[in-house]
């Protein structure tokens, strides 16, 4: 989103004031935020896993599972995040097309 003159420069709400700055979001669509995150998950998965049996006697055999979870959600996660990418690079084009 480019800078509009007609921006202001702070929002008053209620007794506060907040600043606009004037920089770009780092990570609009997500997608490096759930590759990092479904990463960490797997990491996590590999590490317990030498614990299998450490964990199954404790009862906390849950652990395992719970990272499994966190990849395989992470990964529906990934693809959404990539096809919302996917759309606003596509709608984008089109306005492009159509102001160009």
């Amino acid at each position: 989103m480019e800078y509009d003159e007609g921006q202001p420069l702070q929002h008053e709400i209620g007794s506060r004031t907040y600043f606009i700055a004037d920089v770009e979001p780092l990570d609009v669509d997500g997608v490096r935020t759930v590759e990092v995150g479904t990463a960490l998950w797997f990491i996590a998965f590999l590490a317990l896993l030498p614990f299998y049996g450490r964990l199954d006697d404790s009862g906390r055999l849950w652990w395992l599972w719970t990272c499994m979870a966190g990849v395989g959600l992470g990964l529906i996660g990934l693809e959404y995040c990539r096809r919302k990418r996917r759309a606003r690079t596509e709608q984008a084009a089109e306005l492009d097309a159509l102001e160009g």
